[in-house]
């Protein structure tokens, strides 16, 4: 009986031990459990502040690339109309040489006139290099955006209403940018 005691107390200590695991294990996946979510919430928390820093950089990297461009334009656009105000002050002199050989007679072929049209033709020439164009006036309709009305007279035929009759004086674009009006008599 004494063996069989002994059987019933070995029974008895391996299902506490059982049960022991059993309890064990349910603790331990019940921890795991709360691991497992701690860890999904950082790493939600992870990913979203991922995220958020991956947008911000995305917003500077573009902010920074539109400056960037932004930059380039102006640079181009300063170097193409930084020589405006010269050559501006340089234009009632081209007017000037006009004038003067528009008063000589066509059958001089003195030296003076031929210097004249020799320096006129130069500097015209290095203007036009330098993006200096003329707007073309007589002829035309109207248009606030190249020309200057300073007088309106009556139209001598009804085609010439609302367009150009004279040209007082001419006007100037520099790469594009008007930088004086043509200053015109318009037909009514």
């Amino acid at each position: 009986m004494a063996k069989h005691n002994k059987s019933k107390d070995k029974a008895a200590e391996d299902k506490m031990q059982v049960d022991g695991t059993v309890e064990n294990t349910e603790n331990v996946s019940h921890e795991n459990m709360e691991q497992q979510e701690a860890c999904k919430n950082e790493l939600e928390t992870a990913a979203q502040k991922y995220n958020e820093l991956n947008d911000k950089y995305l917003r500077l990297y573009s902010d920074f690339d539109n400056y960037r461009k932004r930059a380039i334009k102006e640079r181009i656009d300063l170097s193409k109309t930084a020589s405006e105000e010269i050559i501006s002050s340089l234009l009632p002199i081209i007017d000037d040489f006009e004038r003067a050989l528009g008063v000589m007679t066509r059958e001089d072929e003195d030296p003076i006139k031929q210097g004249t049209l020799l320096i006129y033709n130069k500097m015209k020439n290095i203007l036009t290099q330098k993006g200096l164009a003329e707007t073309e006036a007589m002829g035309l309709e109207f248009n606030t955006d190249f020309h200057e009305a300073i007088a309106n007279i009556p139209a001598p035929a009804e085609e010439m209403k609302n367009k150009i009759i004279d040209v007082t004086q001419k006007g100037y674009t520099l790469n594009g940018k008007v930088i004086r009006f043509a200053k015109v008599v318009v037909g009514i």
